[in-house]
This record gives C-alpha cells, structure tokens and sequence, in this order.
C-alpha cells in the first residue's frame, strides 16, 4: 500500500469518521482514499475551498463529537497556522498529517522536504506545546496515524503527523491488525449532567477535562480568547497564566508517555547519527557502512519530533558521544540537538535542499569527518 494511502487507512482504524481537505501534492491520496472510504463506514468528506476551510471545518466536526483529521503539504500547512493555534486554545483533538515537499513557497510540488519541521513546533503564535509524530515507513504511517487520533484524544489537542514525499509516495507492505487487536483511546465525556458542568473543567488531579458534545445539551463555549473555565473570555494575566500552564503542562508533566524513538548501536558508539522520515532510512545504511568500516556509530531515530527527547539526548552527549544530523533542509532539529548538548559537544549537520534525498555516502563522509576530528 502507499504510505499516504496507509495514513487515511490508520484514521479510519482509529475511528476517523470526518475528513475536510483540499487537495495539494503530494498527501491527495490520503485525500481521494478517504473520499471513497469514509462513505462506506458512516464518515463524512467534505473537500473545502482552501487549506484554512479545511481545518476550521474539522475543528468544528470534533465539536460535533466526532475524531476528525486533515491532510495537507507545505503551503497548505502555513495556510492553518492560525486554527492549529485555535485547536490548541480551545482543546480540540484533531489530527493533521502533513507529507512534506520541498519550498519555499510552491517548490517542487512533487518532490521530497522536511522543511516543515520547525514550523510544526512553532508555526501559530504564543506559548503553547504540540506532539508530533515522524513515520519512516508505510507500515509506521498506519502505526502512527493510529497513535496520533490516540494521544490527540487522550490530551485534547490537534497532532501532526509529519511525514515526506517519498514515505508519503512509497509502497511497501503493510499489516492491519484485527479490529479488536487495535488499541484505541475514547474521548473522555462528562460525568457532570449538562448545566453542571462548566466546559473546561478539569477533574481533580488531571490537566486534561472531558469534553461535552455539541448537541447533547450542556452549555458549551469555545472560543480562542483567553477563557475560564466555563469558557466564557476572561481578559486578565491571572486567567491567562492559569489557561496557559496547564495547556502546556499536559504535554510536558506527561512526555514519558509521549516519546518515542529507536535507537540502534548506541551503546558503544562514538558517534550517533539523529535522523527521522525518509532520511533515516538512508542514514541506517551509512551507520552500518561505518560499522563494516570499524567506526562504531549508532543511529538514534526521532519517532516523536516535537516535543522532543531532549533528555535522552543530553544523556548520549554526556557519555562522549559526537552528532550527525542528516535534513532535508538547511538545519531545523540538527538545532535542537545543538541546543540539548552545549557548544562542547560537536554536531555535525548534512544539509540537503529538497526534491531529493541523501546519498548515504554523504552522511558516511560526515560520520568519518567527526571521526577523524
């Protein structure tokens, strides 16, 4: 199957029942399949007239009571900046998958980028948190489709799933499990009858509250103003540091369940290779070029991007250990590995510019490179 096909696949296996979009190489196919498919379980499609329709009309749907998801590339991405930072004020889960292409602006349509990376932690304004996911494989694309509707509901918050052109493009095998074997997280509803229950409020103990459905009768009130708990704006600092922290502090207090990655050669390596998508597919065989060679180096895959494991990484940094940090643009979490482990420690990135991917010879001469320094 192909790996964006494999992405609306993983949706509908999580109980996707809702798709606005509008079509942009090259995530469509997630687009035309969940066109036919949605039809067939229940689900609705709606092609919108741009990528800004697209996304207010899902953060409506899961208003509505139902998991909802959008897919898009670069431009259409830049375009729902401002309603991903509404789905974050208001608490809405969602799911946007994003198959990267190389830009600026148009680019090349058709043709491989990871130049959205950045962008996805901090592309809407304010002090906020954002999970994303990076699949390097069609199999990972059902996987972690499945996993974002999953920690999108749990958190209550839009997750991006931020994959490429050629992953997004690639046929490989895939196994979809048995229904019942697929673990699914269910919305939370309210225990409160309507008219009890103020829309944002959280339990005792918990960061995340339940989220009342349009249409069953509780008062709801969302809106992107700073609000109370009752949803109704609240414009002052106090209200704001309250909404603000525990926006925030749901993903942070909880990022053991949230991370993840793959580590392979770590352990003794001198130099470990920080990769994800389609890049560390390419950078695996330069790891184990480098081993044949006799130069130990590791790979360490980003599966989480954002928020990102800055722990372990410091951890790898004090034990010796020097970076490579292969993109398909000009330097975006090769940052982050710079920001995690100080000036001390080298960090090597191979840059590329897009609408193609790395030779794995160019990430082996930089792993030799830091070797011979």
């Amino acid at each position: 199957m192909m790996g964006d096909v494999a992405c609306a696949e993983g949706a509908l296996a999580a109980g996707c029942r809702f798709f606005a979009g509008y079509p942009i190489t090259p995530s469509t196919e997630t687009a035309e399949h969940m066109a036919a498919r949605l039809p067939e379980v229940g689900g609705f499609y709606v092609q919108m007239e741009d990528e800004l329709g697209s996304i207010a009309a899902v953060l409506g749907a899961s208003w509505g009571g139902l998991k909802a998801m959008t897919a898009t590339s670069g431009p259409g991405f830049s375009l729902m900046q401002e309603n991903i930072g509404l789905g974050i004020m208001t608490e809405t889960p969602c799911v946007i998958v994003n198959v990267q292409r190389a830009g600026p602006s148009t680019g090349l349509p058709t043709m491989v980028g990871q130049g959205d990376m950045q962008q996805a932690r901090w592309g809407s304004h304010g002090p906020y948190e954002i999970i994303a996911l990076c699949p390097w494989s069609v199999q990972e694309c059902f996987d972690l489709t499945v996993r974002a509707f999953n920690l999108s509901e749990r958190y209550r918050l839009p997750v991006l799933v931020m994959t490429d052109a050629e992953v997004g493009h690639m046929i490989e095998k895939l196994v979809i499990p048995p229904a019942e074997e697929i673990e699914l997280w269910e919305r939370q509803r309210p225990t409160l009858p309507p008219g009890q229950f103020p829309t944002y409020q959280a339990e005792a103990g918990r960061l995340v509250p339940p989220m009342p459905e349009l249409g069953q009768g509780y008062h709801v009130s969302v809106t992107g103003l700073t609000h109370d708990e009752r949803g109704y704006p609240d414009m002052s600092a106090e209200a704001q540091e309250a909404l603000v922290r525990r926006i925030i502090a749901k993903v942070q207090e909880n990022v053991a369940d949230i991370l993840d990655w793959q580590e392979r050669d770590v352990d003794d390596a001198d130099v470990v290779v920080v990769a994800y998508g389609i890049t560390a597919r390419v950078a695996s065989h330069a790891v184990r070029e480098a081993r044949a060679g006799g130069i130990r180096a590791g790979l360490f895959r980003l599966i989480t991007a954002w928020p990102f494991p800055e722990a372990r990484v410091r951890d790898l940094a004090r034990q010796g250990k020097r970076f490579v940090v292969p993109e398909i643009n000009y330097g975006q979490m090769s940052r982050e590995v710079e920001r995690c482990v100080g000036i001390e420690t080298p960090v090597l990135l191979v840059p590329h510019a897009g609408g193609d991917i790395h030779e794995s010879g160019e990430i082996l001469g930089a792993i030799r490179t830091l070797v011979s320094r």
